[in-house]
């Protein structure tokens, strides 16, 4: 059971709390009887923190059910993602800065590469650098419709967002992408009557970015996803009375920290070393840390099941840093599992550790990975207890009744 009104239970306490997410952790072995690449991964300092803590294994929405990048944070975050749920393009657009408002519609945006009979050949446009999209983005920057402002910005690599502003618009549509090769783009649908105006303005939107983008070898096309508009979430200092702070690389999970009343870290680089090293530089200003790492689900959906254990192993390596700072509370986990051998997120549950000298009540695991975590002491649970676990052995709680 999750405690419906955790807020009236909080209590004052000088304890620091990190939530290290390595985004698509959980995995699957690629063989019978083989090792997941958690598993396979060595992961010394994980091991000892494992041997200390608790391990358990969280599922992000409902057993069976596959969950998106968006809800699988908001989970984490301790917000019902089923009862809130948010598009992706309201978190690409402000984590990347853009301000979407209520009525706002905002979109993710992918480049896409179609062949000549307007097939999708790459859902991502072959995954082409920052450097050769930002251009792109530049030239679609010119597109104008009727009655309505258009604002569209790179993002990072294939990705952009795309937000229009004015009367009578609604989010309620249907995404472009259909999600594999050798289709054609879908058009935006509307749902509900009150969305048809949107979707005309985003199906005009795309037509004339196709014929801007028809000369090019690989970003030829695009897909749009995730439409939305503010949710009006409440806010961390709200929810729990932490001040909160992300360290994220990539825009959407910045995007997803901001709705939630996170202050956002700028910081130089992108490997694990340098993310710890800016948290190291905030130390003192903040009570909570969401440390977010990306590439684990880049190369998970990659099928890449070597250099997503590369990825694990240079977590663990840097890992030292991190707890050079004595946090109070240290979670480890995932948003979501995305195995190399489905090359998609997926519904098995995700690993996670939880580490806190002071107040832990160790079990008798002594490896992080998905076997020892079904084995753990703190079993197979719902998202949503992330927060009160973490509030907990912080002694951020206090007792409920006489």
């Amino acid at each position: 059971m999750i405690f419906p009104n955790i807020t009236s239970l909080l209590t004052p306490a000088n304890t620091k709390i990190v939530l290290l997410v390595m985004d698509g952790l959980g995995g699957i072995p690629m063989e019978p009887g083989g090792l997941t690449e958690l598993e396979t991964a060595k992961t010394p300092n994980m091991d000892r923190l494992a041997a200390e803590g608790m391990l358990g294994q969280h599922q992000p929405i409902a057993t069976g059910v596959i969950p998106g990048s968006g809800p699988a944070h908001l989970g984490l975050f301790g917000i019902d993602p089923i009862k809130n749920e948010v598009g992706r393009g309201v978190l690409e657009a402000m984590g990347i800065g853009m301000l979407v408002k209520k009525g706002d519609v905002a979109a993710r945006g992918n480049f896409c590469t179609v062949d000549d009979q307007g097939l999708i050949t790459d859902r991502r446009a072959g995954r082409i650098s920052s450097e050769e999209a930002k251009p792109l983005v530049d030239r679609l920057k010119g597109i104008k419709l009727p009655g309505v402002e258009v604002e569209v910005n790179h993002v990072k690599e294939y990705r952009f967002a795309l937000m229009l502003r004015g009367e009578g618009l609604s989010p309620d549509l249907e995404e472009t992408d259909p999600q594999r090769t050798g289709v054609a783009p879908l058009p935006v649908v509307a749902r509900t009557t009150q969305a048809e105006k949107a979707a005309s303005l985003f199906n005009q939107w795309i037509a004339e970015a196709r014929k801007i983008l028809a000369d090019q070898p690989k970003a030829n096309a695009l897909t749009l996803r995730g439409f939305a508009t503010d949710p009006g979430l409440p806010s961390y200092q709200d929810m729990y009375h932490l001040r909160a702070a992300c360290v994220a690389v990539y825009p959407m999970y910045r995007g997803v920290a901001q709705l939630v009343g996170m202050d956002l870290i700028d910081f130089p680089g992108e490997t694990p070393r340098d993310e710890f090293a800016a948290v190291k530089k905030v130390w003192n200003d903040y009570d909570f840390f969401f440390v977010h790492i990306k590439k684990t689900d880049s190369y998970g959906e990659d099928g890449n099941f070597a250099n997503k254990v590369k990825v694990i192993e240079s977590v663990d390596e840097a890992l030292p840093d991190l707890l050079a700072l004595n946090p109070d509370v240290l979670i480890i986990t995932g948003d979501h599992s995305t195995p190399c051998k489905i090359k998609s997120h997926s519904w098995h549950p995700v690993p996670y550790l939880l580490w806190a000298p002071a107040t832990i009540r160790p079990d008798d695991q002594t490896t992080f990975g998905e076997r020892a975590c079904a084995r753990g002491s703190l079993g197979t649970f719902s998202v949503l207890a992330n927060m009160p676990l973490a509030l907990a052995h912080a002694n951020r709680l206090t007792k409920f009744g006489a």
